[in-house]
């Protein structure tokens, strides 16, 4: 018996644990598998009754067929609309030997959504949740999906690493470690830049860390995902509209909301529409050391990005770089080559001779083991209070 509920429940257990659930809500726990079973006469040892809890539990309140892939060090879990399933962790991006079909794949995805309080089906093809476990979930159903059903689920980090851990894994030298702890250190406003995956939040919740234990933190997000090591935050997460279409809070009233919090650090978790906007402001009122992350290519690319979301919000390129370049100074810029995560530069915001917002490199990264000062470094010295201004010691 023991060997049929390996890797899923008992053929028909799963049907009648909802239909149970749904007359005498509460746990999906051994008593209530117990009864079940002996009510269609079948009986099994104690070990057989673990494994079949665990599994009918699984496809209940879990992540079904992929829960056994949520393992410490796995960060992705991606489902694609041919039942293939793709895991991301230490090894990177790799194929599994997990095969879901097309119906069981739609079926986790709707229920998935549910779990996070979302609706997905026909009328609504695709969704995006955080789920209790602190699971991002985006889902996609056919038409949208040409084939099956389609899954991303980005999984919480088991705890958050410290600047130490980040520089053991080789994402920065030790001596650049010294620039970024007088980065937080001297109240410094700065963005972390990179692609999806180069570890932007991770570094974010360690140099968050770092933060006197006496200032108070504000993190606005639109999905939790920051874990910070501080005693004092506190995370505002934005709300969607409801089935009707109300109830709905936007990260751009959140950034106000939080002006009347007392805040010494203001942190957008990720800058990614019209909300820039309320930041730039938020930080131009005396608000120093704010923070957040932004998608770009490079760190050159982060005022084009920058004035792409300001124009959301109906600031022009002019008006973006006059409220940018007072309220961020700083752009950490995270790569991936080779698939290993690395802070491949640090860069200074200014306006150039035309009034535009530019970057300038202040320390390239890229070479392994040399860190190459750039024309922004003595402006960046300057900033951090003269702390690690001899660029001959860093790394």
């Amino acid at each position: 018996m023991s060997g049929a509920v390996s890797g899923a429940p008992l053929p028909g257990l799963l049907e009648q644990v909802r239909e149970d659930l749904a007359g005498d809500p509460g746990p999906v726990d051994v008593p209530r598998i117990a009864r079940l079973l002996r009510r269609e006469g079948q009986v099994l040892g104690a070990a057989a009754m673990l494994e079949a809890t665990a599994r009918v539990r699984e496809h209940v309140g879990g992540l079904g067929p992929l829960q056994h892939l949520a393992v410490p060090g796995t960060t992705d879990i991606l489902l694609n609309g041919d039942g293939s399933v793709w895991v991301e962790d230490a090894a990177g991006l790799h194929r599994t030997d997990v095969q879901v079909d097309a119906e069981s794949a739609r079926d986790l995805a709707v229920r998935l959504a549910a779990l996070g309080g979302r609706r997905l089906d026909d009328a609504v093809p695709f969704a995006d949740a955080h789920l209790p476990d602190g699971t991002r979930f985006h889902g996609v159903l056919p038409p949208l999906s040409t084939a099956g059903a389609v899954i991303s689920l980005r999984l919480p980090s088991a705890q958050a690493l410290s600047l130490a851990d980040l520089g053991a894994r080789g994402v920065f030298g030790a001596r650049t470690a010294a620039v970024l702890e007088a980065l937080i250190a001297s109240r410094t406003a700065f963005v972390i830049s990179g692609g999806t995956g180069t570890g932007k939040t991770t570094l974010l919740s360690a140099l968050l860390a770092l933060v006197p234990p006496s200032e108070r933190i504000v993190v606005v997000e639109d999905a939790q995902e920051l874990q910070v090591p501080h005693p004092h935050v506190v995370h505002l997460q934005s709300r969607h509209a409801n089935t009707e279409g109300a109830g709905r809070v936007d990260l751009a009233e959140l950034v106000r909301l939080c002006l009347r919090m007392r805040p010494d650090r203001i942190v957008l978790g990720e800058c990614r529409g019209a909300e820039v906007r309320e930041l730039l402001q938020a930080l131009n009122t005396g608000h120093e050391g704010g923070c957040g992350t932004l998608h770009a290519n490079t760190a050159a690319d982060v005022p084009a990005r920058l004035e792409a979301l300001g124009a959301l919000g109906g600031l022009d390129r002019r008006a973006l770089a006059a409220q940018a370049a007072s309220a961020l100074e700083v752009v950490l810029h995270l790569g991936r080559p080779g698939g290993v995560r690395v802070l491949e530069e640090i860069a200074v915001l200014h306006r150039d001779s035309s009034g535009l917002l530019r970057t300038q490199t202040a320390l390239d990264l890229r070479c392994t083991g040399e860190v190459r000062p750039g024309p922004g470094w003595d402006a960046l010295a300057a900033r951090l209070d003269g702390r690690g201004r001899d660029h001959g010691t860093l790394r």
